[in-house]
């Protein structure tokens, strides 16, 4: 009778088994396909001189695409602006969110339409957006020069300025991305008991000291989820510079994802291409990593 049941429980189990892996396998079949393959074919094309202009020349060059990536300036340009972008897009972004998930946390009138007002950008695409500032921000005929030039101040080239160029890029992309971040902060903040509020008010907390000792340490959550989520964003910006500027003036604002985009489907050199994606995707999986690590993201996961 032990050896019938024992016999029945693994045929069970063995089926539940098969139909485990026929609920995962069109998951793993997607994963495959555009995941592992153009990985494994990214790994090869790096290691030869592939030209989709002359596909019959290509010949195994080893590791030279990655000693040519070593003395490649204009990628070592995109790496440098990509660093500058994380390095200010993050905190704005971040912060710009918290702050509009505080104001329309409050029962306010006008609320549902400063949420859809300040969400509204994130539902337009990119490259809609991109060319809607690019008429904005001209430096001839814009509309931010027209507002500047009614306080007395002189048209600003924000686009075409090595100098400002990065920094225009920066402020539209905090505008464009914290209305999104803005809803995950207030799903947050709805999440905090009131009464934990109500008691730290009855022992005297002002709202500075609520905010610092309840509402922060209550998110980190909410804030670890949210400031690796734009730590990987940031690294793979190509829009904005690609309609906006297309990489200039002078590179200031070329990105390696867009160096990447130009090298393998403007110049064809997908070998090379195949190189630079390979180690600037290592980076960011090393990089995210360490953000992880700094931020606490592994205690939280």
């Amino acid at each position: 009778m032990a050896k019938k049941e024992e016999k029945t429980m693994r045929s069970t189990l063995s089926v539940r088994s098969k139909q485990a892996w026929l609920y995962v396998a069109p998951a793993l079949l997607l994963l495959t396909l555009f995941l592992f393959v153009p990985a494994a074919l990214s790994i090869y094309y790096s290691l030869t001189d592939y030209n989709m202009l002359a596909p019959q020349a290509k010949t195994f060059i080893g590791l030279g695409n990655y000693f040519k990536l070593l003395g490649d300036p204009i990628f070592w340009k995109s790496v440098k602006n990509v660093g500058q972008f994380v390095l200010f897009v993050m905190p704005l972004q971040v912060g710009t969110a918290l702050g509009l998930a505080l104001i329309v946390h409050k029962q306010r009138p006008g609320n549902t339409f400063f949420k859809i007002s300040f969400f509204a950008p994130v539902v337009v695409s990119l490259v809609v957006t991109s060319v809607l500032w690019l008429y904005i921000l001209n430096p001839e005929q814009g509309l931010l020069n027209g507002i500047l030039a009614q306080f007395g101040i002189k048209a600003q080239p924000f686009l075409t300025s090595p100098n400002q160029a990065m920094f225009a890029i920066i402020g539209i992309s905090t505008w464009q991305g914290a209305g999104y971040q803005m809803l995950i902060f207030l799903a947050g903040l709805q999440n905090i008991p009131s009464d934990v509020y109500e008691a730290a008010t009855i022992d005297g907390a002002n709202k500075w000291e609520r905010f610092i000792h309840i509402t922060l340490p209550m998110l980190k959550p909410t804030s670890v989820m949210i400031l690796t989520t734009t730590f990987i964003d940031a690294f793979k910006l190509i829009i904005q510079p690609m309609v906006m500027t297309q990489g200039g003036p002078m590179d200031s604002t070329i990105t390696p994802v867009y160096y990447i985009y130009r090298t393998g489907f403007t110049d064809r050199s997908l070998g090379y291409a195949s190189a630079m994606t390979m180690v600037y995707g290592l980076a960011i999986i090393i990089f995210t990593i360490c953000q992880r690590k700094i931020t606490g993201g592994d205690n939280n996961a």
